[in-house]
Formats: C-alpha cells, structure tokens, sequence
C-alpha cells in the first residue's frame, strides 16, 4: 500500500509542499505520513489529505492527532472502517473529523481514546436547533434512566453510571464543536451553538441527578428538587468549558419534615456536583457551581422557596438580583423550578427602584475590572477592558433599568436581550448590531481558545503558533496572527466605547452650565431627575432618551449634549412627556440630515425654543412633524415673523403659472397655508408675534389661498364649459373673522360670492358659471385631502342657507335695498373683498356702505331688534350645560359681547365717525374711545376681554391640536388642561388657576361695560 510519499518530489520538494500547506514541522509530518497507522487509514495519505489537512486551525496537530486515531481504530475492525470511510473521499464527515482534530487537541484525544466516537462524525444528524428534551433523554438513557419518568432515576449509580454519561456528554459535544467549527460563518451560527452547550449542560445535570438518586436507598422519594441554571447556562449562551452556575430550591412531599427533606436534598445536590466534576474513569464535564445562592458559600447549598423568597425580599444585594436575571428552570422538578422563576422575577423587575442600584451595578463592574490580575488585563477577553462583561453588564443594566415596564426585553440572552433593547428603542440598531457583532466575535475567540485543550481560559494566547492556529480556527487564514491581533483590539475598543456610552452617565460639554443632576443621563439619575421635574412617565422619558443618545455615531453624541440641557426645558412645557415624544419622533425624521442636530447644538436659541414649542402646544408639534424643515425658523426671529402678502402672492403666482392640474395646484395652495398656519402657531407659542399679529397672519394666508382657489376654480369652469372668456366677473367677499383679519387657527372663512355678467352675456348661463366656480372653490380647499382644509362658509348670504349659494351684483342691490335685515347690517360691517374683481369689488363695498354704515344711525327700534336677537343668541345657543362665564365666545364678557357691542356703535355712528368704517374690532372700539362714544377705561376693558378670550380661543387649539370640538371655546375646569393654556399664552408653570381667575375677572368687567352700553 502506497503511502504517496515517494512520489512528493514531483513539483517540488515534499517539505517544500508541507510548508506551503500550512505544517510548521514539515520533517516530522513527513515522518507521520509515512507511518504505519495513517497508511492502513487511507489508501493514498499525501495526495488524499495533504489538501485538506492545509485548511484546518492546525495542520501540525491534525496530522498527529489523525495519526494518534488511526492506531486506535486498527484494532478493530469497525472504527477502522468507519475511519477509512471518512477519510477516503471528500465530504462533510471528512470535513468534521479534520476540523475537530485541526482545532482541537482535547477532542483529537478523546477520539483517539474513544475510536467509536468517529460514527457521530460520519452521521450527519444536525448538532444544533435541536429540542432540549431530545438531548435530555439522550444523557438520561445513558446512565439507564427513563426520561419519560415523573422522576428518572438511573438504572445503577457510582462510577459505571458517571462514566456512561460522560461519554454521552463527549459525544454530544463532539457533535457540537463538529458543526461550529465546519462553518463558513462561525459568528451566525454562536448563538445556536451557545444554546446547544447550554441544553447539553442542563441533560448532563438531569443526568447527575438521575445518578444521585440512584445512590440513595429510597432515591430521594421524600423531597422535590429543582436545579436553577444561572449565568450563561441559564442564558442558553454557554461556553464550551465553563463552571456551570446553579441554584437548589427544594420542597418536601406531603408528610415528611421539612429539615429532613432539605438533607436529602443536599446529598442529591452533592451527588449531582460529584457525577458531573470529580476523578472518574472519564473526564469531569466541568464544575457545579453554586456560589451564587443566598448567602453564598456561607449558606446552606438547598433551600425551600419560601426561604429564597424572604432572603431576596429582606436581605438580597443589588448584584444578587442582576444574576437572577439569567434564571432557567435546569433540571429536576420542573414545576418547582419554574416556581422559583415566578417568584423571583417581580423582584427583578422592581430592583432597580432600590437606592443607588444603578450605581451599584456600576461599581460592581469597575471592581471586576479592578480586579483582573495585571499580568492578564492585556488578555483578558472576558473581565477586561472592551470584554465580554462590558457587553453582558451593558445589556443586563438596560434591561433592569427599562424591563419592569417593558417584558419585551427581558430575555436571559444576551443577543436575544440586545435584539430587543434595539427594537424597543433603548439602543440604536446600529449600535446594538456592532456590539452584537462584538460580542459574537469575542465569544467565537474565547470558543475556540477553550477547545483546543478543553479548559477553562479567557486569555488571548501570546505565542505566534497560538494565535496562527486561533486566527484559521475564526476564518481569519488569510490575515494571519497579527490580523487578528489588530481586529481584537478594534473590537475592544469598540465595545469600551459603546459600554461607556451606554453603561455610564455621560459627560458632555452641552451640560457644563447645569449641576450635576441636572447633567446626568445615568438612568436612575435620570429618572429621578424626570419624576421630580414634572414627567408623568419617567420611564417611557428614558426610553426616548436612551433611544436618542446611544451609540457613537455623530448624530447621538449631539444628541447627548442636548437632552441634559432640553428635558428640563421640555419640564418648563405643560405637558414634557409630549414634548420628548414629539423631539424624539423629529428627531427620527430629521435626524440624519447634516443641519438639524447641528443648528440645535449651535444656534443659541433654537434647541430652548423647539423644547417650549413640543412640550407646550400639540398643534406645534403636530406643524413642525408634518413640516419638519420649519425647524429652521427657530434660529432667527425674522423667519418667524408673518411674510408680507406681495410675498405670499407672488409665490401663489408661481405656483398657479407652473400648475398643469387643479388638484395639485389647490394642494400645493393649502400646503402655503399650512406653512404659515405652522410659522404663525410657532411665533405664537414663542411670544415672538402677539395674538393680533398671529390673527393677521393667518388671514392673509386665506385670502392668498381663496384668491389662488378663485383663479384655479375660474379657469377649470370656463375650459370644461369651452368658453373663450368668463360670461361674468366674479368676486369673493370675506365676512366674519376673515373680514375683519382677525382669523383664529379653527376659523372658517365666511364668505360672499359675488357676480357681475359681462355685458350681452345669457344671465343664466353666467349664473351657472358662478356657481360652478364657487362649488369649485369651496370643494378645492374644503375637501379632505394630504393639506389642512379651509372650509369656505357662505352663510352670511343673503336668506342664508335658504339662498342661493352665489348671487349676481344686481341680486345682492335689490336683495339689500327691500328685504335686509338689521343683523345683516351687522354682519356686512365685516364685508371685505377678498379675490376677484378689483372693480366689482369696490362697486360691492359702495352697494353695502349705506346698510353698514347707515346715514343718521340708527333708529331706535332697530336698536331693540339688535338687543333682542343678541338676548337670544345668549339664551338660545350657549351650548347646554356650559357654564356662561366660561364659554370664551357666546359667554357674559366672551367674544361675542365685545364684537356685538363694538358693532352697535359702528351702526349708530360710524357715518359721523369715519374711524368707525373698520372691519376690525379692536380698531373699532378704538375709534369708538377717541370719538368719545366710549369711556377709555371701558374700551380698555372691552378690547382686554376680546383679546384675551381671542388668545385663549387659540390656545385651546395651540394645547389640545384639536381645531374644533364641543369644548373648543370652553375655558376648561381640567387643572391640566389649565396649565397648558396658561402656558401657551406665557403664563408662568403652575398658573392654571391664576390664568382661570384672570379671565373670569376680565370678563366680568367687559360684562358691565356690555350691560351699561350695549344694553343701556
């Protein structure tokens, strides 16, 4: 039989080609592919496993360790064969048995000791996914215990049994480590493996104490045991060798003592350890480590649940609880076990309301830190610098920190756990994805470190050899020791820095000017600087928080200068749970963009400015999200001020000259209008216009939109209808609040429609192209669509809604000159044309001047009508149930009694006093007060309450984002509601009821006024 190694000289020399594959020792691999053992193994040794051998972590090793098999398997015929099958032919089993002995000198001699073994590998069951049950029964059955038992016990106990499951356990792991280290990706497939060490550990601990009852002469019959998996056992993320962290929790059957069945349960416990890490024939799995109980190694190694309980409620340090997180019902009485899990999770979830818990856990990792041996920091994968701890202690805080309201992030995996911190918001994805990357990167390295020898190290090997072999067991051939080396220490310093960002409070230079609490996003400093300031709900506040400060990017560290500073001024707000919600959901929209977290961080007053507006008014924030680039305005106090209407018309023109489609030009217009709907409620919020200016803003915004809406409606009627040229001129006359520019933001526009047919044209065919283009308009702006509406109103017309919806100049002339009445007079004192024809217009405004403005006033019966319908108006439609101080616009001293008033004069003396032919009613009672016909301090106190029940009409709109409503024009009786009035319209935090009282008492003084003139 041919070993192929008389033939290696052809192309080159056959230590030439050992070298090239990989072999350190070419002379001694040449000696072991010439040996005996190899040859009886494989046919053609050099040229059947020279290229695959040149592949795995440790060629060198392989070759030995093949060697080593091949003489144990000689001896019999079986595992021979099995061997040679493996080895004859390329294919996964080849690939299994290569990878495992390459990486592995532990398991190379486990198969050397155990040829039989070498069937896992030929068998191409899967190692992981599988269900743990499976596994279960496997390691029971090999100790001869029945896994379908209520309470297996094994068919013999001592030595025979612990061996007999050992080897159980060797081949599960050999089937395990065969399918992580064959592949492509080891970092995806760690977590599968991690749960498959863990599943294998838990059966071997069933196992244990299936062997531990055996050895007792009633098996334990009068005691319920349940094995506690802590630690990464317990978080299905083990390791290949790692003491297995455990809790006892015992209970005893009905009628035995409960002293008595603790002391057995103790001699199982003690058996369990003995069976799965004592000197036996094979070797121990790994310690049994129970350290973690209640009271640690002073107490006692089992206790009863209710025990455990009083421990944890009185005694329990705040760590103690950080490792229950990871607590997993293993082995024994699976009720029990998952009683255990039921009791102490609530006190989990609660601990971190304990004094200085987050600290505490903070200290806790320092001290781990502090005390890695200085000889080992450097190597230190696990409790070092930019470890495995910062990530699992990173993971575990922000879960006990934000788990009690949150049970989606309460997993005892640590990539499970950090998954979903990222999905809920905690942690940034990308930041969550490059510490899970890290995390598996550390874990594969720390993986196949303990493979190699099968023993417990966390320290990165020194020696060039190590690290050749360590960086070809991860994928890394090609970068050689000194590249992974280099990618180690990356990953350091990349988990360093994303555990101090999201572990520790940071410090940033934004936060200079605040004291220390104030500064501080640690999350229990943090939440209890929100509760004390005003947060309704501390923990979702550090949810948005964590959402906007973690990770390294550029975008979160501006984002942690900011929120020190702007969770107090969002607690200046009325309500700063909404405002951070309102930062945070801006912030996702506009957060990546290069301007918006730079012109908060720099500008001087736009990041206080956009605190105020979110935490103070809904219909703000509801403007700045649906346009978010408005942040901008916030800078400069020019871009918050109303545009000019030549502005706002010019930039309609250029909408309408470019517009293909009247759908889109009208939205394009509502979109205008909603853009100064949204710089006017800003402006308003920030004091930077007042209540007349905002009014006067919002007004020219509608008239720039009806005269756009006109212009489209005109020509879209007169294309359908193929006309060359429109058969009547067209005018729309703003009444009411629009009229007299004083439009709040949930005002209609009251209107007139007006027409004029050219001369010679069909009177009927020009009132059909008027009503037409009027239904027209009103649809274009009312409509529901992707742009705020503005209901167009023409109910002031003359019969009102019993009338025609558009009326001809000559039907308005005949209409006022028989059959007007007074409170048409009254109505038409607003009449301002507002698109249209210029000259018709004027025409509109000399027809109505006589009825508005009436030669002599008026006479006395007119004035009674006026005072009767007024008296009706207040009995009849005040909504039921309201008290009337408080109704802002039809109550005693409201709106309507200042406009009514202020209108009575207009009709009885404005043709003397020219000041009085005004559409505005603050300009009214002014000229009213100059010409004498009012008190100065009545007019005062008249122009107080409507300015005032005006501003507060807003504010209602400005807090609650609502533009209509039952309670609209209610002053609330809601303290919180109150408050965020008060707030809106510049009241100090707190000034609810002072705000109340100051409006009541302004209104009653208007009221008299009323009583003494318009009732007089």
């Amino acid at each position: 039989m041919s070993t192929g190694v008389e033939g290696a000289g052809r192309g080159g020399t056959f230590a030439g080609r050992l070298t090239r594959a990989g072999f350190a020792d070419a002379a001694r691999a040449a000696r072991m592919f010439a040996d005996g053992p190899l040859a009886l193994a494989c046919d053609e040794p050099v040229e059947t496993l020279l290229g695959p051998l040149s592949d795995v972590a440790d060629p060198d090793q392989a070759l030995l360790a093949l060697v080593k098999i091949a003489a144990a398997a000689g001896s019999d015929p079986a595992n021979l064969a099995v061997l040679r099958a493996l080895l004859a032919e390329p294919g996964p089993g080849r690939d299994r048995l290569l990878a495992v002995i390459g990486a592995s000198v532990a398991l190379g001699d486990n198969l050397a000791s155990h040829p039989d073994h070498l069937a896992v590998l030929a068998d191409d069951a899967p190692a992981t996914g599988l269900p743990a049950s499976v596994v279960r029964a496997e390691l029971l059955e090999s100790a001869g215990a029945d896994p379908e038992a209520a309470v297996p016990v094994a068919s013999v106990g001592g030595a025979g049994a612990v061996d007999a499951m050992r080897r159980a356990y060797q081949r599960r792991l050999l089937r395990i480590s065969a399918s992580d280290l064959t592949s492509v990706d080891p970092l995806s497939r760690l977590p599968d493996v991690a749960a498959a060490l863990a599943d294998l550990a838990a059966a071997a601990l069933e196992a244990s104490l299936a062997i531990a009852r055996a050895d007792l002469a009633d098996h334990g019959a009068g005691v319920r045991i349940a094995v506690i998996g802590m630690g990464k056992c317990g978080g299905r993320e083990l390791n290949y060798v790692s003491d297995v962290d455990v809790i006892y929790v015992a209970e005893p059957v009905d009628g035995v003592d409960e002293a008595d069945a603790l002391a057995v349960a103790a001699r199982l416990a003690a058996g369990l350890a003995r069976a799965c890490s004592t000197v036996s024939g094979e070797p121990a799995l790994w310690p049994v480590d129970a350290a973690l109980r209640p009271e640690g190694k002073d107490g006692p190694l089992v206790r009863t649940l209710a025990s455990h309980r009083a421990y944890y409620e009185r005694w329990a340090k705040t760590w103690e609880f950080q490792a229950l997180l990871k607590a997993r019902h293993l082995a024994g009485d699976e009720a029990l076990g998952n009683e255990y899990v039921a009791t102490v999770n609530p006190l989990v979830w609660s601990a971190v309301q304990r004094e200085n818990f987050v600290e505490d856990s903070q200290a806790m990792r320092r001290r781990v830190e502090e005390h890695v041996p200085a000889a080992e920091a450097d190597r230190q994968l696990k409790l070092g610098v930019g470890g495995l701890r910062d990530v699992e202690f990173t993971v575990q805080l922000l879960q006990l920190v934000h788990g009690r309201a949150d049970e989606a992030i309460r997993s005892p995996n640590t990539l499970t756990a950090l998954a979903a911190l990222a999905a809920g918001g905690y942690v940034g994805r990308e930041s969550a994805a490059q510490l899970a990357v890290c995390y598996r990167f550390l874990r594969v390295l720390e993986h196949r470190i303990q493979l190699h020898r099968l023993r417990r190290t966390h320290l990165m090997p020194t020696t060039e050899t190590d690290l050749r072999r360590l960086a070809r067991s991860v994928g890394m051939r090609a970068d050689g020791a000194q590249g992974l080396v280099d990618r180690w220490r990356a990953v350091r310093r990349d988990v360093r820095h994303l555990h101090e960002e999201l572990f520790y409070r940071p410090l940033l230079p934004a936060t200079a000017q605040l004291s220390t609490e104030e500064a501080s996003l640690a999350p229990d400093a943090a939440r209890a600087r929100l509760a004390a300031i005003g947060y309704r709900d501390p923990a979702g506040a550090m949810r948005h928080i964590a959402a906007l400060t973690e990770g390294v990017s550029r975008r979160a560290s501006i984002q942690r200068q900011l929120l020190p500073v702007m969770i107090g001024w969002f607690a200046d707000g009325a309500d700063p749970d909404s405002g951070l919600l309102a930062f945070r959901r801006l912030s996702d929209e506009l957060g990546t963009t290069h301007w918006y977290l730079k012109l908060l961080r720099d500008s001087g007053t736009a990041a206080q400015r956009l605190a105020r507006l979110l935490s103070t008014s809904r219909y703000a924030a509801g403007a700045l999200t649906r346009s978010p680039e408005s942040v901008t305005w916030l800078a400069v106090d020019d871009d918050l001020l109303p545009r000019p209407f030549e502005r706002l018309t010019a930039e309609a023109d250029a909408v309408l000259t470019r517009a293909t489609e009247q759908v889109g030009a009208a939205t394009t217009l509502r979109a205008l209008r909603r853009r100064e709907l949204a710089r006017t409620a800003v402006a308003d919020v920030l004091g930077v216009v007042t209540g007349t200016s905002a009014a006067l803003s919002l007004s020219m915004a509608a008239d720039v939109v009806l005269a756009g809406a006109l212009r489209i409606a005109t020509e879209e009627v007169r294309n359908d209808r193929g006309l060359d040229a429109d058969p009547t001129r067209l005018l729309v006359v703003a009444m009411g609040r629009l009229g007299g520019h004083e439009l709040g933001y949930a005002s209609d526009a009251d209107v007139l429609f007006v027409h004029d047919p050219a001369i010679g044209a069909d009177p009927t065919q020009a009132q059909e192209f008027a009503l037409a283009v009027a239904s027209l308009v009103r649809q274009l702006l009312g409509e529901v669509g992707p742009e705020p509406a503005l209901e167009v109103d023409a109910d002031l017309r003359p019969e009102g809604r019993n009338g025609p919806l558009v009326r001809s100049f000559d039907s308005y002339r005949e209409y006022y000159e028989r059959w007007s009445s007074p409170w048409e007079s009254q109505a038409l004192l607003r009449a301002r044309p507002v698109a249209g024809d210029l000259a018709l217009g004027a025409a509109f405004t000399g027809l109505v001047a006589p009825l508005r403005y009436p030669v002599g006033g008026l006479d006395h019966t007119v004035v009674r009508e006026i005072r009767r319908i007024k008296a009706r108006v207040e009995a009849e439609r005040l909504p039921r149930g309201v008290d009337p101080a408080r109704h802002l616009k039809l109550g005693r001293g409201g709106v309507s009694d200042v406009e009514w008033t202020a209108q009575l004069l207009q009709l009885q003396h404005a043709h003397e006093v020219p000041g009085l032919k005004t559409t505005g009613t603050l300009e009214a009672l002014s000229a009213a007060a100059a010409a004498g016909l009012l008190d100065r301090a009545d007019s005062e106190a008249l122009a107080s309450a409507w300015k005032l029940a005006s501003r507060l009409r807003d504010a209602i709109v400005l807090w609650t984002g609502r533009a209509g409503g039952a309670h609209a024009d209610v002053l609330p009786h809601d303290r919180q509601a109150l408050a965020g009035i008060a707030r809106v319209v510049g009241y100090p935090s707190g000034s609810g009821g002072e705000l109340e009282e100051h409006y009541l008492r302004t209104a009653r003084r208007a009221r008299a006024v009323v009583e003494r003139v318009f009732y007089a």
